[in-house]
């Protein structure tokens, strides 16, 4: 019996100690849930203990772990820590994706929304090229600029335009502008439906409310019917489930530059309701003289959950700003007075006024609703709406005259206007401020409906709907001591022939220059100088999309359809009947498609074409601005072709992108001013077409743990082929000359061709950064369409920066964020653009080998700025 007894205890004691001793291994992923990237160096404790790892490139993990069961803590910096259990089960377990939120480092909403309809690329899983920015960097870096800025250190991106004013920046992403890049705010469409442009300064809260932000270049892998030809920005505010939180910051910069926010979200209610808002007021002197802003933004936002099936978000957001602004000026002219010089801006009576200014209020909303039909089935959709309501500022008449201190004399100007004997003003007899007023009313929906056809593969169909009208005309700001205003209609008859008929215009009424009065003002058809006239589009697009993807192998075939349908109403220069113009309709369509292969854990290659025949934009649809349309207007050609290659492994990882775009039957406009007059002049290239070719570097290292280091190169190859026919018009937009001009071999402009850049953080303490981003371009072209343009000096900036977070409150669970930039630190000198290629020849006057006739920006020396932030 005792022997018996022996061998229980020890059977037990075996067990006991095999249960406690017994080895285990749980690996997982560590992901953002904003952008679904990896986020390399999380670290992933077994909760009670000492023992656990970091996550390598690719966000994976692997721990040993004593015992069955027990608790993962997953950290990162800028998230919120996330505690999961585990059991093991044959001694490991796969834990899967661990998705982590945003910290309250930044406004997010409540609720997950648009699921289906912003198209995120999930690294080399999607076979194209991609560089993503989280909230965190978003936040840290942008500062003052715009928050194209943030873009600034990824391949072929390049950033100009911010030296005329705020939100002036224009972005190019490999060779092409921002008319041929898509740019997506929550997978809605914002690029403008008459030109594709963009406003920045309409956008300056979307550094504020931004959650992430990832470039697609070349084609891209969104499911819209869009020709991203150059690439695809998406702007990502979805929001994920936030605990109950806000924030207030102010931030101080250069300039007299001030900015206060306050922010409040109320987590989600055990009914599914939750509330959002921000509010931010914004203002400065400018980097430039003469260029002062200011604004406010503000983001509402409504989550609604009912239960698993169905999410519902309403938001709404708008950066109400007016800005003064500075033309590029002669190299002569900054060399003359200083690069901060700016001519465009004096004084009346004493008190500072501007003469080139803009003024915009663009509120956007939005509905998202996402329907979880069944395990396999979803469909996503969002309305949406935006109204905007502004313009820009200028002189008409007269010319406004130079005082001896260089800046304009508005004393003159009024005196010279208050000398006409019945008060009313005409060309040639005085002068006065006018505003070109471009206001719209955009609605659309996209939807999006998503079948898992069975584990490898999936299904996307969408529509893309929306209907847009434009309303342009000029008005009077300031009379400048006038009375009135008069000038004449010329009327043209149906074939947009003059007619001989004038129709005089006696303005007395003025519109002012400030976002929230054009947002409920208006000035009647009677007081509409120089033109007026609506443009109405409509469009409707249908996509599909099909993805695979199973083991070691990827690959998508995306395919859409759409339909364009424009009129043009003028109401100034035709009268009846003829001013509604003929109703034009455009059909075009793309496809693409490309697969990636993972060789081994370590290696992918990817590779992906597309076609686009791409309908023309409304405004060059219409010769000379009037209902006449334009015969040489025909669908652009796009073919893309894309190849890259993939390396990871736990402390480093690399990209290799290779492409080769080509684009015909272009059409491009160009402005420029005369410095002596002030009158603008307008050039419109036809039959334009561009060949881009280019390798692209990316990588990232992480050599320690308290180490980041990443770095960029690209070597782009960009031409135009054979000729173009440019058309000159004034500042009246009337024709004054028409050529065909070859062009073949001619470099393009307005960014560099060749860039590297080489960046670092460090984090010598918990909670405590520094960092640093050096940027180089080369082979910077004017932005001119011609053969033999014009190369601008190489040059490099040094950006530096400080991240405090001191940890407050009775449970260390607010914090007080303190961050520090300096951009330009090495305050390089530096021209950043030119809109002239006026070539250098013996004799000729120069700066750095460049004719100081050209009219340039140069670009923002050493600039600093400040925040501080509570968060609760």
């Amino acid at each position: 019996m005792k022997g018996f007894y022996k061998f229980l205890l020890s059977a037990a004691f075996s067990l006991v100690a095999f249960t406690a001793f017994s080895q285990g291994t749980v690996t997982g992923k560590v992901v953002d849930a904003d952008l679904g990237e990896p986020l390399p160096g999380a670290n992933v404790l077994v909760k009670g203990t000492t023992n656990g790892t970091s996550t390598d490139f690719d966000g994976n993990f692997t721990v040993n772990v004593s015992g069955n069961s027990g608790t993962l803590v997953v950290s990162y910096i800028g998230f919120l820590r996330k505690e999961v259990p585990f059991t093991l089960s044959g001694g490991s377990v796969n834990l899967g994706n661990i998705i982590l939120d945003s910290d309250a480092q930044e406004l997010e909403g409540v609720v997950v929304v648009g699921t289906g309809i912003i198209d995120l690329a999930r690294d080399r899983q999607t076979p194209i090229a991609v560089s993503s920015i989280p909230a965190q960097e978003i936040q840290q870096k942008v500062g003052t600029q715009d928050i194209t800025m943030t873009l600034a250190n990824t391949p072929s991106v390049y950033v100009s335009g911010q030296t005329g004013g705020f939100g002036d920046s224009r972005i190019t992403v490999r060779g092409f502008g921002q008319d041929n890049t898509a740019f997506l705010l929550n997978g809605q469409p914002i690029n403008g439906m008459e030109d594709g442009l963009m406003y920045w300064s309409n956008w300056s809260g979307m550094s504020d409310i931004a959650n992430g932000i990832q470039v697609q270049r070349g084609l891209g892998s969104s499911k819209l019917a869009i020709s991203s030809v150059g690439g695809t920005v998406n702007f990502v505010t979805k929001a994920t489930e936030m605990r109950e939180g806000g924030f207030g910051q102010v931030a101080l910069a250069n300039d007299n530059y001030l900015k206060t926010t306050m922010a409040y979200n109320t987590g989600i209610s055990e009914k599914g309701w939750g509330f959002s808002a921000l509010l931010t007021h914004w203002q400065g002197d400018g980097y430039m003289d003469g260029t002062y802003g200011e604004g406010q933004i503000y983001f509402f936002s409504v989550g609604y959950r009912p239960n698993e099936k169905h999410n519902f978000n309403f938001l709404i957001t708008g950066a109400p700003q007016e800005h003064d602004q500075a033309y590029r000026e002669r190299i002569s002219t900054y060399l003359e007075n200083g690069r901060r010089y700016n001519d465009n801006w004096g004084y009346l009576n004493g008190k500072y006024k501007t003469e080139i200014g803009n003024y915009y209020h663009k509120p956007v909303a939005n509905l998202n609703w996402d329907f979880n039909i069944s395990e396999t089935e979803q469909l996503s959709t969002v309305i949406y709406a935006s109204w905007g309501r502004g313009g820009s500022i200028g002189s008409r008449g007269n010319f406004i005259p130079l005082g001896p201190n260089g800046q304009k004399d508005f004393d003159a100007a009024v005196a010279q206007n208050s000398a006409i004997a019945d008060g009313v003003g005409t060309f040639g007899t005085a002068s006065i401020l006018r505003n070109s007023v471009n206001n719209h009313s955009w609605y659309g929906i996209v939807s999006n409906f998503n079948k898992k056809i069975n584990e490898n593969l999936d299904w996307n169909i969408g529509v893309d709907l929306r209907t847009y009208k434009g309303t342009h005309y000029r008005q009077v700001n300031d009379f400048l001591g006038l009375d009135a205003w008069t000038e004449n209609r010329d009327i043209l008859d149906a074939s947009g022939a003059e007619t001989g008929e004038s129709i005089p215009v006696i303005a007395d009424e003025r519109g002012k220059a400030k976002a929230w009065w054009a947002t409920f003002n208006t000035v009647g058809e009677e007081d509409r100088i120089a033109w007026d006239y609506s443009e109405n589009i409509s469009y409707g697009g249908l996509f599909t999309q099909l993805e695979y993807a199973k083991d070691m192998l990827s690959a998508f075939f995306q395919g859409s359809v759409s339909n364009q349908w424009h009129k043009r109403t003028d109401r100034y220069q035709y009268l009846g009947a003829d001013q509604d113009s003929e109703k034009i309709d455009n059909f075009g369509f793309n496809v693409k498609g490309g697969a990636s292969y993972k060789i081994g854990d370590q290696h992918s290659i990817y590779a992906n074409a597309g076609y686009y025949s791409r309908q023309p934009y409304h405004d060059n649809i219409y010769l000379n601005f009037t209902n006449t349309v334009n015969p040489l207007t025909e669908n652009e050609k796009i073919l893309g072709l894309e190849a890259g290659y993939g390396f990871r492994s736990s402390i480093f990882s690399a990209n290799l992108n290779l492409y080769r775009t080509s684009w015909e039957d272009r059409v491009t406009t160009e402005s420029n001013i005369d410095e002596d007059t002030g009158l603008q002049t307008f050039f419109t290239n036809q039959a334009v077409k561009q060949l881009h070719t280019g390798v692209e570097v990316d990588f990232k290292v992480r050599p320690v743990d308290i180490l980041d280091i990443k770095g960029f190169a690209s070597f782009g190859n960009w031409e135009y082929q054979g000729d173009i026919i440019r058309t000159t018009r004034n500042d009246d937009l009337q024709v004054i000359d028409e050529e065909r001009t070859d062009v073949d071999g001619g470099k393009v402009g307005d960014a560099a061709q060749t860039t590297f850049g080489l960046g670092a953080v460090v984090r010598p303490l918990e909670r405590l950064s520094f960092d640093a981003d050096y940027r180089h371009y080369s082979n910077l072209y004017a932005d001119v369409t011609t053969k033999e343009n014009l190369e601008l000096p190489s040059y490099g900036v040094l950006d530096v920066g400080m991240s405090y977070k001191m940890l407050v409150g009775e449970n260390k669970d607010k914090s007080i964020d303190f961050r520090f930039n300096v951009n330009n630190a090495l305050n390089e000198i530096y021209l950043l653009e030119s809109s002239t290629a006026i070539l250098a020849e013996a004799g000729d006057e120069t700066y750095e080998g460049v004719n100081v006739n050209n009219q340039v920006y140069f670009g923002w020396g050493r600039t600093w700025n400040f925040s501080l932030r509570y968060n609760f």
